[in-house]
């Protein structure tokens, strides 16, 4: 057992390079229904509008045939929960009812999310929909008409999300394969100037990882589009296997070289072809490809991703379970302590869980800051809001930007302003005044966040160091295949080489999940470190087949 971290949970970070591409979206989709609605005098509907036009958060790094089948998943989701939270709460006044609902349906948002690998924002969003939702007074003839409007509102976010495509159709895939150039420079800078850190390694091979799964998505028919940037990728790649020549300089392209692609593919220029590469190695690389689209092809997406993790032995299921006990302890608590609605405190149990005690620890001081500082900003922009309706559209949109542009650099700050965002959307409604509504909010993120974290301890992850020696066999088979790659075809090399670049990425995650767990066996540290040294080294031999040519060198 270690202490829990206090020293650095509230530091600003660096921002997300793309940060405006999800603020101005959630934005537009949200402007276009919630100003209609206000024009027509029925900005009561907007809460059910808005909860389509979350959907716009979602997907961004995607590129755009996957984004539009992901957002779909999304609005279909979003819309189910909206269903089951309206009918619950037409169907029932139990207050202690309507929360064992909305902890049920946190628990499943929380499942799904992870399983499905959606990304920020996650389960929380949902959550957070479901949960208000369910205690807004409603009639069971009005939840088809609500329900309608939510669609409505995920619709017009669908098309805010695609229009990108019309000026840039292969932004996502230049913006990921850019990100895994960068990490490639940083390691090589790294290297250098002395021994790489582990973490630069993880980094670099969590980066490339990732661009190569993100241009996986682009269509077969995009060929012309996909393989200039593959090139790319797969220089990047000969960084992270370190390489040397007999002279005992590194080979691959210089930091420089690295730096300048990737500026090129951020700034929308024509896609850098390095120097050596012809026709035959287009040819060898689309190959190569569509022999990993096809292993790609093999591996459960979506739904089948969420059904093949309810077997028993899914490290997923408990941490499901703590977010679905702990969301309904708060709320119930709550309830006992006289507040009506306890949906804030669902909602705030539900959003510090992470994948361990320590990351739920530092959720957790991050939220309760986050929301207390929103509590306070809210409360004093309630003059701004008493104005008039338009003035309480404007306050939330401008929020939701705010939100969107200060989330990456540490979630407290982000916190700040997703609170009034947040009451300004259960505003629309007007069923409260909102001096009551702070009152409550203040009592349901003290109490979320504590009964949160005491059933993160309680419900402990004993299966998150299972995953450590599934990783550790996963990459040592791959090791061991590369012992006789010498002389085999190139699509051979490349399926080891994406092998134990994957089992790498593994194996670190896993680790760092279970480090964080305060009730675990004993972690294998001598063994971890061995293991990925020699996967590391495994990249080298596999980078050094001459597969692919060396761009300095030629």
């Amino acid at each position: 057992m270690r202490p829990l971290p206090v020293r650095g949970v509230l530091r600003l970070g660096r921002g997300s390079d793309t940060w405006y591409h999800a603020a101005l979206s959630a934005v537009i989709a949200a402007a276009i229904p919630n100003l209609t609605l206000l024009a027509f005098g029925r900005l009561d509907l907007a809460l059910y509008t808005s909860a389509g036009s979350l959907v716009a958060l979602y997907a961004h790094g995607r590129p755009y045939a996957a984004r539009a089948l992901t957002l779909a998943r999304v609005a279909a989701l979003m819309l189910v929960s909206l269903a089951v939270a309206l009918a619950t709460a037409a169907l029932t006044e139990d207050v202690a009812i309507r929360v064992a609902v909305a902890a049920l349906l946190a628990a499943g948002h929380k499942f799904a999310s992870d399983a499905a690998r959606l990304g920020p924002p996650g389960n929380v969003i949902f959550t957070f929909v479901a949960s208000s939702c369910a205690f807004v007074p409603q009639r069971l003839a009005d939840v088809p008409v609500h329900v309608a409007l939510g669609l409505a509102g995920a619709a017009i976010s669908w098309l805010v999300c695609m229009a990108p495509a019309l000026v840039r159709p292969d932004g996502p895939e230049r913006l990921a394969v850019a990100r895994a150039l960068e990490a490639a420079a940083r390691l090589r800078r790294a290297e250098t100037a002395g021994d790489a850190p582990p973490r630069a390694r993880h980094d670099a091979a969590t980066a490339i990882n990732a661009a190569w799964h993100t241009l996986l998505l682009v269509p077969e028919g995009a060929a012309g589009r996909r393989v200039p940037l593959e090139t790319l990728l797969v220089r990047a790649e000969s960084v992270l296997g370190g390489a040397s020549e007999p002279s005992g300089q590194r080979s691959g392209p210089s930091p420089e070289r690295l730096l300048g692609w990737a500026a090129a593919l951020r700034r929308g220029r024509p896609v850098p072809v390095p120097a050596g590469t012809d026709a035959a190695e287009l040819r060898e690389l689309a190959g190569l490809a569509d022999e990993r689209r096809a292993r790609a092809a093999s591996r459960p997406r979506g739904t089948r991703a969420v059904l093949a993790a309810l077997r028993r032995s899914s490290p997923l299921l408990p941490v499901a379970t703590r977010v679905g006990v702990s969301a309904a302890a708060a709320g119930w608590l709550t309830m006992l302590l006289g507040v009506g609605r306890p949906y804030w405190a669902v909602v705030t149990a539900a959003a510090i869980f992470q994948a361990n005690l320590v990351l739920t620890w530092r959720r957790a001081l991050q939220r309760v800051l986050g929301n207390l500082l929103g509590l306070a900003l809210f409360t004093a922009l309630l003059p701004v809001i008493g104005i008039g309706p338009l003035a309480l559209v404007l306050v939330a949109l401008a929020a939701q930007f705010a939100a969107e542009a200060t989330m990456s650099r540490n979630y407290w700050l982000g916190s700040v302003f997703v609170t009034p965002m947040a009451l300004s959307m259960v505003e629309f409604a007007g069923y409260r005044p909102a001096s009551e509504l702070v009152g409550d909010r203040w009592l349901d993120t003290c109490v979320g966040a504590a009964v949160g974290l005491l059933g993160c301890v309680l419900i402990t992850n004993r299966r998150a160091s299972g995953r450590i020696g599934g990783a550790l066999d996963r990459l040592s088979a791959a090791v061991a295949e590369t012992h006789a790659v010498t002389g085999a075809a190139p699509g051979t090399v490349a399926a080891l080489r994406d092998r134990v670049t994957t089992a790498l990425v593994d194996l670190r995650d896993a680790v760092d999940v279970a480090e964080g767990e305060w009730w675990q066996r004993a972690l294998p540290a001598e063994r971890v470190e061995r293991a990925e040294r020699d996967g590391h080294r495994a990249l080298a031999t596999l980078a050094a087949t001459g597969t692919v040519r060396d761009e300095e060198a030629a």
